[in-house]
């Protein structure tokens, strides 16, 4: 089959390498669609993944063409989005189904190898299956919307109303889906911190007012937000120390903030921020990836719910596609910001 190989940093290719095989309970995907994710560049670029050569990419979807031998024969044939972490599922995380929190863990597209193939092998415990009216190009969203599912629903509480001040700081594919998600939720007083003037297009079509919108290029977006009293919540997107310090400067007091960027570089902490947790009684929350236990109430089957009855419409984030074979063209764009992009789809 063709895949994208990963021999080393800034060293990726397009090349002929073996089909694999599935075993045991495991499933051969034909990959229909995937998604570049802001992790891959820098693991293609600067960084490198766990082991090398490796074929990358872990948002995807596409159809179940082989099983290994002890696989329930149900899957074969079937449309199939895939949680791309296999968990060891043995720690204590694993045992109380906190899958995403397992400390033993395979990954595909990092640890192994992933979808910027034509197939992929994965569990079948990793599967979920598509309704009719999702498409792959939609399904190689799932992943990256549930993370941003998780990210809400680990920190807006039952008794929350509706009128919450909510702010996202960064609106790169996460911050987006996150924006959808609280739309779609009924949460309107929404403050959108970004830096491109895509962005703001895309704020505007969902149709939040434009003085919703704050550009982080110029002086004074967030005392716009300090204006107002601060938000509530605070949705950290980026992973900058320059946005973990500009969200919590945006909460309000008794906010809570929520750390949801990959870090760029090692975080500094300044004083007066320090103290601006201490005096305004701030409670910091980290998130992580997403829940997937197979069962109706994970993040993925939250997500597949609203596209099956069309209450959210991801698609408006596409801005380019590409066959396979232009795959670098993709994250060429990704790491040299040459141009605005929202999510870069492979097919």
């Amino acid at each position: 089959m063709k895949a994208w190989v990963l021999h080393d940093i800034g060293s990726i290719s397009y090349e002929d390498v073996d089909r694999p095989v599935p075993k045991g309970d495991w499933a051969l995907v034909r990959v229909g669609a995937a998604g570049i994710c802001g992790s891959d560049v820098p693991r293609v670029f600067d960084t490198g993944a766990h082991r090398m050569p490796i074929i990358t990419g872990h948002e995807f979807a596409g159809t179940v063409t082989e099983l290994g031998s002890d696989a329930d024969p149900s899957w074969l044939g079937k449309r199939v989005g895939v949680f791309p972490l296999i968990p060891c599922r043995k720690c204590p995380q694993c045992t109380s189904g906190q899958y995403e929190l397992c400390r033993d863990y395979d990954y595909v597209g990092s640890r192994r190898d992933g979808a910027f193939a034509e197939y992929v092998t994965v569990p079948c415990s990793s599967l979920v299956a598509l309704p009719d009216n999702v498409t792959f190009e939609i399904a190689a969203m799932l992943e990256p919307m549930a993370v941003a599912v998780h990210a809400l629903r680990r920190v807006i509480r039952a008794e929350d109303g509706r009128d919450i001040s909510i702010a996202v700081y960064g609106l790169g594919t996460i911050g987006m889906f996150l924006v959808m998600f609280l739309m779609e939720a009924g949460y309107r007083n929404l403050y959108l911190i970004g830096n491109k003037d895509r962005q703001r297009q895309d704020i505007i079509s969902m149709g939040i007012e434009a003085g919703r919108y704050h550009d982080s290029r110029e002086a004074g977006a967030e005392a716009e937000l300090l204006g107002t009293g601060g938000a509530d919540i605070v949705f950290e997107c980026v992973g900058s120390g320059l946005t973990y310090a500009g969200s919590i400067d945006i909460a309000a007091p008794m906010g809570r903030v929520v750390l949801i960027g990959n870090p760029h570089s090692d975080m500094q902490l300044p004083k007066n921020t320090y103290w601006k947790i201490l005096r305004n009684q701030l409670t910091l929350t980290g998130t992580w990836n997403s829940s997937f236990t197979g069962k109706p109430d994970d993040d993925w089957h939250y997500v597949l719910e609203r596209l099956e009855r069309g209450s959210i419409d991801p698609v408006r984030f596409i801005t380019h596609r590409y066959p396979m074979q232009r795959l670098k063209d993709g994250l060429d764009i990704m790491h040299d910001k040459s141009e605005e992009y929202g999510k870069i789809m492979i097919s």
